[in-house]
């Protein structure tokens, strides 16, 4: 069987002998050879086995659903004639094929099998000349796959060095064929232009609506301001769009996000306006909301991750919250991140922007610095208006706190707690769930270590029980090696050992705990005390009458380009749920009060500490001024791949060096190496411009890898999230 070739072929030019007088003898040869061949007549399209094929464009241009780089090409097939009405661009079809060679003898197929693929074009004619194999079957008639996705998913897999075929699989959620039978709404026409609102608390917050609803594409990056107010900002920045006959997309970090601007987006334009796209819907519902959405019956989108690809029609406004969130960023190939993806459809789409968050990530002050997009903030008496009180405790005052050494609770933190508890709910963040806390020297905070493996040691619930949380051995007679002592304290110590010591602090008092496994959505407005781990916080009715940051330096300290900017992201997160200073609500953070991020928080100003993140970046050539890839796998693997591959010359190479070896048993973050393997990690950095220089380096040198067939694989991730 044969299956055509690369749609990227060209035909030679039939003038070219016309204009080769004196040329050498092999020279002319072989412009006569080549215009004999683009003269010779091409074979109409055939099958192997013969079958009538459609009158009218009938080859088809099909993309299989194979994820691999050396295949991220379309292929061709023949339509026979029973399917030549249901094979249109777009649709998902079946068809024959193998790793290997395909070739036609004696009427029979050597190797292949069925295979998912999408329908991209028909044509007259293909590039082959051989037999091509038929469709095996149009698995639907329903075009899930326009132009403008098709386009957006090449420019996404282009930047980031993957195939289309992945990105597909991200982009067009599993067909259900109850979904499809099931007809969507009418749409509805376009509401009235809401008043701007809360906006007004914004400088130019009104203008910004009202360029979106007179059919423009303004882009801002947009601090908001603390307070639960920001799902109705965004609903009525959709209303806007809305009302210019456009339509709109929005996409959050989770699921509670997601049902805070659905509820307010229903209060404003009533039911039927938008479609809500998470995983927590099912397939077959999620599935009849895309539908909607592709079919035009739906405008609106608001969604997690996934939602970035949404088919949204006549796109005027595209709109990211909180985008330094981990979920944001997607762990299956190619890794895309939500801003990146939307920062690539406002400009294809020529469409508006806003990317918002109480926050500012280092990456949306750059669009700020280099005039992309316009900042969208409020006046400081504002922001001090809606502001919490922010106090901190650092290292000297844990050193004079007799209560702070005898616990982890400081007296100021106790103070503000107590008061707090009179007048509402108080919230206790601490870095980590559960209850097992690693420990370090109560004398020199010199992290514990185990004698045999050097391992970090951890507390158990069972009493006096320490272990190595690498190898499982107890841990009987441990020592600081640096100062001699013999007591341990806990390094960060888990949600629920936390809301067990503030039970007996404060007995009479209700303790929640919101955490991965299981996470409060809303509290009431009565006194309680909340521990959570951040991204966990539930919403208080009436907000919380105080906060408490424990352990700030566990966040501060970690050994990542981002420790600051995400402890920063976080403290803010919580503290946006406590009430305003002038109603009495109060923060108090645990940490060094000289630091940056600490500053930050007790200013209440995230936008200045982005702008001096970007210029300290800028100097020392760090992403996202520069543009930075990792390549992981083997010491062999990585040392092979970097002999071959052909990066720009401005490329510098960082490494290897090797990765740490995770735990047994630990949960494994994306692009680290399986547990008990050694891997080896480089990065290589080019400055701005040459991103899709890189990028392209780097898939053609995978490709290249999987075409052969041999040698150890290696991961490349272009934009890794974890530099140290």
């Amino acid at each position: 069987m044969g299956f055509g070739k690369n749609a990227s072929v060209s035909s030679e030019n039939g003038q070219a002998e016309g204009g080769a007088e004196g040329a050498p003898p092999e020279q002319l040869a072989l412009i006569r050879e080549s215009v004999r061949r683009a003269n010779a007549p091409r074979a109409k399209p055939r099958t192997w086995r013969g079958a009538a094929l459609a009158k009218e464009l009938p080859v088809a241009r099909v993309l299989v659903d194979k994820g691999v780089l050396h295949l991220d090409r379309y292929f061709d097939y023949a339509v026979p004639e029973e399917l030549d009405a249901q094979a249109q661009p777009g649709v998902r079809v079946r068809v024959r094929f193998g790793a290997g060679r395909h070739r036609v003898r004696e009427g029979r197929r050597e190797g292949g099998g069925l295979i998912d693929g999408f329908l991209i074009e028909r044509r007259a004619e293909s590039d082959y000349s051989g037999p091509l194999a038929a469709l095996a079957q149009v698995v639907s008639p329903e075009r899930v796959l326009s132009e403008e996705l098709l386009g957006l998913a090449r420019a996404v897999a282009d930047r980031y060095a993957g195939s289309l075929a992945d990105v597909l699989q991200l982009a067009v959620p599993p067909r259900s064929a109850r979904a499809e039978r099931r007809p969507s709404p009418a749409p509805l026409p376009p509401p009235a232009p809401p008043g701007p609102g809360p906006w007004t608390r914004y400088e130019r917050g009104a203008a910004f609506l009202e360029s979106l609803a007179a059919g423009g594409a303004p882009r801002a990056v947009w601090n908001a301001l603390p307070g639960p107010r920001w799902s109705e900002e965004l609903a009525r920045a959709v209303a806007a769009t809305l009302a210019s006959g456009r339509g709109a997309l929005v996409v959050l970090p989770d699921g509670r996000a997601v049902a805070r601007v659905d509820a307010a987006l229903t209060a404003l334009l009533g039911e039927g306006r938008h479609a809500v796209l998470t995983a927590d819907a099912g397939p077959e519902k999620r599935y009849a909301q895309w539908l909607a959405v592709r079919r035009g019956s739906v405008r609106a989108v608001v969604g997690t991750r996934a939602a970035m690809f949404a088919p949204v029609r006549d796109l005027g406004l595209v709109a990211l919250w909180d985008d330094g969130d981990d979920s944001h960023s997607e762990p299956h190939a190619p890794q895309p991140h939500a801003r990146e993806v939307l920062l690539l459809r406002a400009a294809h789409d020529r469409c508006g922007f806003l990317l918002g968050g109480v926050a500012c990530t280092v990456e949306a002050a750059q669009l700020v610095e280099t005039g992309w997009a316009r900042p969208l903030v409020a006046a400081r008496e504002q922001v001090r208006a809606a502001a919490p009180l922010v106090r901190t405790v650092g290292d000297g005052d844990l050193a004079r706190d007799e209560a702070a050494r005898a616990a982890r609770l400081p007296t100021l933190a106790w103070q503000a707690a107590r008061e707090g508890l009179r007048h509402g709910p108080v919230l206790v963040q601490v870095p980590r769930r559960g209850y097992v806390p690693r420990l370090a020297c109560a004398a020199c905070r010199t992290p514990a270590r185990c004698r045999h493996c050097s391992g970090p040691l951890e507390a158990h619930e069972s009493r006096g029980e320490v272990r190595c949380g690498w190898c499982g051995r107890e841990e009987g007679g441990w020592h600081c090696a640096e100062c001699g002592s013999f007591r341990l304290r806990a390094q960060v110590v888990g949600a629920r050992r936390t809301a067990e010591e503030l039970g007996r602090a404060f007995p009479a008092v209700p303790v929640r705990t919101s955490g991965r496994e299981h996470v409060l959505d809303t509290v009431p407005g009565t006194p309680a005390l909340v521990v959570s781990t951040p991204g966990a916080e539930p919403v208080a009715e009436g907000g919380y009458a105080a906060a408490l940051l424990l352990d700030g330096w566990a966040m501060l300290a970690r050994p990542d380009l981002r420790a600051g900017e995400d402890a920063l992201r976080r403290w803010l997160a919580s503290a946006a749920l406590v009430r305003p200073q002038t109603e009495g609500g109060t923060v108090v953070v645990v940490a060094e009060p000289t630091l940056r991020p600490v500053q930050a928080l007790v200013r209440w100003d995230p936008v200045g500490h982005a702008v001096r993140e970007l210029a300290e970046r800028a100097e020392l050539g760090f992403p996202p001024v520069s543009r930075m890839a990792a390549v992981s796998g083997s010491g062999e693997a990585v040392a092979d791949f970097l002999r071959t591959v052909d990066l720009p010359p401005t490329a510098e190479v960082l490494g290897p060096v090797p990765l740490p070896v995770p735990a047994a048993g630990r949960p494994r973050r994306p692009g680290a190496p399986p547990p008990g393997e050694h891997w080896e990690r480089a990065l290589i950095r080019v400055p701005p411009g040459s991103g899709a220089a890189l990028a392209g380096a780097l898939k053609a040198a995978q490709a290249a890898r999987m075409a052969r067939g041999n040698g150890e694989a290696v991961r490349v991730r272009i934009d890794p999230p974890d530099i140290g």
